[in-house]
């Protein structure tokens, strides 16, 4: 028998590589100027990927929604609506601001019978994955708003969807119906703020309505509450972000719009909607907004 030849395999020697610097053991130890070099070339290309993704979200986001400031004009009421991403300063402070994109929408349509269908609402999360979600609610909600069921059984149907089909998602929301007609609103919520009515130059937010956030409960206790417009009066609809900061109490941010929107008129809605978002503090850096307005005028 031959005797064994170590590094041999075959009678061929084994080859000899260099040092892979993809193998930690084997890797030079780096300068500091070479530790500064890599961390800048990883920033870049998180960057990179950070500006893509957003791209392709805003891209998705334009497809689904309406263009920010699509008015609708009733006989009897117009309707103003506005979305505004988060907008979170760079440490460098002649670089533009990073505008975050989430799941926030809203529905403005008018169904067969002659109501208005009026929504707002507010999937948790940013990014493709929430504006993904947000599409499927949005577009269900407005495929069983055809049925003329009222407010509070198509929650229940959207929380069915969020439980079955969009998993590890919640969500709020608030679903109206108008009659142009008679000015009555019937309206339900899913654990969403209150619309805000401002009547004779005084501003309330209505008495919500009991009701759950979607993807809570397999059966949530969801009812409507109604209330009658008038001429002049102004309702918003709006989602958190809106009014909710870090560094105050969501009632204050209340108490802002409200103060505000005792402020505005029906002739220019689109501008109010930026008089708003202005008097809160300007737009949110950690989340989305959107509003939607509705003038009453006379009948």
């Amino acid at each position: 028998m031959s005797p064994t030849m170590v590094g041999v395999v075959g009678g061929e020697p084994l080859p000899l590589h260099p040092a892979d610097d993809r193998i930690p053991s084997m890797r030079a130890p780096l300068t500091a100027a070479e530790m500064v070099q890599d961390l800048r070339e990883r920033l870049d290309r998180q960057e990179e990927w950070l500006a893509e993704e957003r791209g392709v979200s805003a891209a998705l986001r334009e497809a689904i929604l309406p263009e920010p400031g699509a008015n609708m004009d009733l006989p009897t009421a117009r309707i103003a609506v506005r979305y505004a991403p988060a907008v979170q300063p760079r440490g460098d402070a002649a670089a533009p601001p990073c505008a975050t994109l989430g799941g926030d929408w809203y529905e403005a349509a008018t169904l067969p019978d002659g109501r208005v269908l009026l929504a707002v609402g507010d999937v948790s999360g940013h990014g493709m994955a929430a504006i993904a979600q947000m599409a499927q609610l949005r577009h269900a909600l407005v495929g069983l708003a055809m049925t003329g069921r009222p407010p509070n059984r198509l929650l229940a149907w959207l929380n069915a969807l969020v439980l079955n089909r969009l998993d590890d998602t919640i969500a709020t929301v608030i679903v109206g119906l108008l009659d142009p007609a008679t000015g009555l609103l019937t309206w339900a919520q899913a654990g969403h703020l209150a619309p805000i009515m401002v009547r004779d130059g005084r501003a309330r937010q209505l008495r919500a309505p009991r009701g759950l956030v979607l993807g809570a409960s397999p059966d949530p206790p969801f009812t409507v509450s109604k209330v009658r417009l008038r001429p002049g009066d102004l309702l918003l609809m709006f989602t958190d972000g809106l009014v909710e900061r870090r560094d105050r109490d969501i009632d204050e941010g209340l108490e802002l719009i409200m103060r505000a929107a005792e402020k505005i008129g029906h002739h220019d809605l689109d501008a109010s909607l930026g008089f708003l978002i202005d008097a809160a503090g300007g737009l949110s850096p950690e989340d989305d907004t959107c509003l939607l307005a509705v003038g009453v005028l006379g009948r």
